[in-house]
């Protein structure tokens, strides 16, 4: 099994690990630390050995920070997480804030701590909140002090080793386009925006840049490294060499030089002594690679990372390899949806529902000729009240048997060397109540207004997240997150800059591939979520239109289920959108399933309404 259900933080921990964090101010110089959920690499997904928040504080969500001061410790997390973060941590010890709506600048200029001294480690924090951190101290009369070593590191004790995770080399058939032009690419960017050389700060970029994919973390199938590329020369590639075997080696060394990851301190130093002129995203990069860079005589160009873009819209090996992965995907969750449909009600649990999907993900995946690599997430599996914790992570303590008049909520994806996969699907087990159903519809609504879309060129994901939510809005309601996230190509569940969310600034351009999920959740009742993964197709003409628009095109391929939809609720043009999509989910996964009992659940389950 890639997924582990083991409770893996407790509560009862904190109290004692902060008293320790605390003892160590005074010699730090310090009157506070903040500790965020990122690492050095400042990735959602973090190595057992980064775990730094979950270790202090009990909290495993992938987005959060604590506060740590003297005589109080303040836990920051999202919407998804509210109800996670308190079930998971000690309410006598935290006191919880929204790390939207306040976040830990706003936090800070507003609390009047006169002279405080905040200390941070320099390499767990982008540049860009860096910034915002001392404008708010400024105007307390405080500081931001930069800590040699990471505060939580320097008490954890047995700290799991950093991962040495196999590299592997990402074939041309599935990348679409050769490393040496992406290298190209990317020194050009630098020679035209004046800058001697760039820096690449993501793993995510480095792995897309060099057509690799690692093993160090469990879901997100990039290496741990990071790469100098110059604007004329040869590029330095970070990386551990225990990581990379005959073949990567051989190749990796015709691309650039392979250096250990110790030293890239030096090498960003040395480019600060030629007295260069250096790329550095702000957002993306910790700003402890600024730091090095200035304080050896260097410019620091703030810019935007030159292959972000690039790894976001999709070539067309990209796209046709993930419309054969949500296939083989599709046929996946079809055989799950039909032999849970199977079971009597009370007999499968949240456990047994993640472990039984990942069997027939696995199975499947071998039959076609594309195994199964990884989750792309832990899958999220909650039946009836726990459903309702957004990013709900089943473990032994919290598993629950899905009983009648319950909906189940399954939230998963796989890893293939083709595509990325996430799809949810919440499903009804008994009579469900129609107050349950209603607000099933309600969001079926937003789904498929955002599938049904036409938008000109240079709309935000900002512009359109209300469509997804207006029925909801009339119902009184509304979600704690995103409509969509962006998706990897065999690399990140969450990939950015794109989005579906109120805070979605990036224009959405041909070739990249969201989320489009909304949701909802009753605190103690139940959850509702329904995604697809789309795609964002070329402007195309409309009939009697002025202008071509660009759209979504849906590439996940699973039933929706009918048996919570009031069809009184939905338009005609909404009844017509969900009798094709089904008709083309039967017509695309039928073939794949001729000889599985599995067909005639699907014929029945994509019936017109």
């Amino acid at each position: 099994m890639f997924q582990n259900f083991e409770v893996l933080s407790s509560p009862d921990q904190a109290a004692g690990r902060l008293a320790r964090l605390r003892a160590r101010f005074d010699a730090s110089g310090v009157d506070a630390v903040a500790v965020p959920r990122s690492d050095e690499y400042l990735g959602e997904y973090v190595p057992a050995c980064a775990e730094r928040l979950a270790w202090l504080t009990g909290f495993t969500g992938s987005a959060g920070l604590v506060l740590v001061l003297t005589d109080q410790a303040h836990l920051f997390v999202d919407g998804r997480y509210a109800a996670q973060a308190r079930t998971q941590t000690d309410n006598q010890v935290f006191a919880y804030e929204d790390l939207i709506t306040t976040p830990l600048a706003g936090f800070l200029e507003a609390s009047g701590r006169s002279g405080l001294r905040l200390g941070i480690d320099p390499w767990t924090w982008p540049s860009s909140e860096v910034t915002r951190l001392e404008a708010a101290l400024d105007k307390l009369g405080g500081s931001l002090v930069f800590l040699e070593r990471n505060p939580v590191d320097a008490i954890w004790d047995e700290r799991p080793q950093p991962p040495l995770g196999t590299v592997t080399l990402q074939p041309i058939e599935y990348a679409g386009t050769l490393a040496q032009d992406k290298l190209a690419m990317i020194a050009g960017t630098a020679r035209k925006a004046g800058a001697d050389a760039v820096i690449l700060a993501d793993p995510s970029s480095v792995a897309w840049s060099f057509n690799i994919r690692g093993q160090d973390l469990p879901s997100t199938p990039h290496p741990l490294s990071r790469a100098i590329i110059p604007a004329d020369g040869r590029p330095q590639l970070f990386i551990d060499k225990r990581k990379t075997g005959i073949e990567a080696e051989a190749y990796l060394t015709q691309l650039a030089d392979l250096e250990p990851p110790s030293g890239f301190d030096e090498a960003l130093s040395a480019l600060g002594r030629t007295g260069g002129t250096i790329m550095v995203d702000p957002a993306v990069a910790p700003h402890a690679v600024s730091m090095l860079i200035e304080h050896s005589g260097g410019t620091v160009l703030s810019a935007p990372d030159p292959a972000r873009i690039p790894r976001a819209v999709k070539n067309s090996a990209e796209i046709a390899g993930s419309a054969s992965v949500h296939r083989q995907d599709g046929a996946a969750m079809v055989r799950f949806l039909a032999w849970l449909d199977d079971q009597p009600a009370g007999l499968v649990d949240e456990i047994g529902a993640a472990s039984r999907l990942e069997d027939f993900r696995r199975s499947t995946g071998e039959s076609m000729q594309m195994p199964l690599k990884a989750l792309s997430f832990d899958t999220i599996s909650g039946a009836g009240p726990n459903a309702a914790i957004m990013h709900y992570r089943v473990n032994t303590a919290t598993n629950r048997r899905i009983e009648s008049g319950e909906m189940l909520l399954i939230d998963s994806g796989g890893q293939y060397v083709a595509g990325t996969t996430d799809i949810t699907r919440t499903i009804a087990v008994g009579d469900v109540p129609e107050e349950q159903k209603r607000f099933f519809t309600l969001v079926l609504k937003g789904m498929i207004a955002i599938s049904l879309l036409r938008f000109p060129e240079a709309t935000r994901g900002m512009d359109i997240d209300s469509f997804a939510r207006i029925s909801l809005w009339k119902a009184g309601a509304d979600f704690a997150h995103g409509t969509g996230h962006g998706v990897g190509s065999y690399l990140s569940v969450h990939e950015g800059p794109q989005s579906i969310s109120r805070r979605g600034a990036q224009a959405l351009l041909p070739g990249m591939i969201l989320s489009n999920e909304p949701g909802y959740y009753r605190d103690g009742a139940f959850g509702i979520r329904i995604e697809n993964l789309v795609t964002v197709h070329e402007p195309r003409d409309i009939d009697g239109g002025d202008k071509p628009m660009l759209g979504f095109e849906t590439l996940t391929l699973c039933p929706i289920d009918k048996r919570l939809v009031l069809t009184d609720l939905l338009d005609q043009v909404e009844r017509d959108w969900l009798d094709a999509y089904h008709a083309r989910v039967r017509d695309e996964l039928s073939p794949l399933l001729t000889d599985d009992p599995a067909l005639a659940w699907l014929q029945a389950a994509t019936g017109a309404l």
